[in-house]
């Protein structure tokens, strides 16, 4: 019958407007608030609309989730290396960043002059990032994440958005906290929790002291 499927369509429309009322007055009007609203309305018991209205409610990111890199240093109260940098400034990460959005300055000896393995500044500028994530992808060290926080947008497009090493620098705590899957996974693949250069010197210690005692016995 002409009509009748227009008809249906606002049937739904008028049940899902009557129902988002029903659950504003279920959850006592605060269903943006209540911490187990937000879960029930992404499961099959939702009831109203179904549109997650940000930013009022927002979404949980999966942990491969990519958005502004961040560097990865050691925990602020690591016994041995407190904040110490877990990037070399090999300049891998600026190389394949297609959109050359990442400056290093390699840091250098304050007695010798030498370069040595720790970037002194470190740049990125946000508008022109992509979040590829091939910084993070081809980082021998592990030193570079994806970050999860997407909330940048401000009325400053110069400074604002140019990121320092002071801004990207975040503990390894963070990386754990964000993506624990992701990081055990790679601390698996690394051998431990902590830095290349630090798992390869306490290999090196721990095979010149076996290698002493097996002189002694000998």
């Amino acid at each position: 019958m002409y009509g009748l499927g227009i008809w249906r369509g606002l049937q739904v429309t008028l049940t899902h407007f009557v129902n988002t009322y029903l659950d504003d007055i279920k959850w006592g009007f605060r269903r943006h608030i209540h911490p187990d609203a937000f879960a029930e309305r992404q499961s099959l018991a939702a009831r109203g609309v179904f549109t997650v209205e940000y930013p009022d409610e927002k979404l949980a990111v999966p942990e491969r989730f990519r958005f502004i890199p961040f560097l990865v240093v050691e925990n602020y109260d690591h016994p041995d290396r407190p904040g110490y940098d877990w990037c070399t400034s090999c300049g891998i990460c600026a190389k394949v960043c297609p959109p050359q959005c990442i400056w290093i300055v390699r840091g250098k000896h304050p007695d010798t002059g030498r370069p040595k393995p720790e970037p002194e500044a470190f740049f990125i500028d946000i508008d022109i990032c992509m979040n590829c994530g091939y910084c993070a992808e081809f980082c021998p060290f592990d030193a570079i994440k994806m970050d999860h926080d997407y909330e940048l947008a401000s009325y400053d497009r110069t400074s604002a958005h140019i990121y320092d090493k002071q801004k990207l620098s975040k503990e390894l705590r963070y990386w754990q906290s964000i993506a624990p899957t992701y990081a055990e996974q790679e601390a698996d693949a690394r051998g431990g929790w902590e830095h290349k250069d630090v798992l390869k010197q306490r290999d090196k210690a721990a095979k010149a002291a076996q290698a002493e005692v097996t002189d002694k016995t000998d």
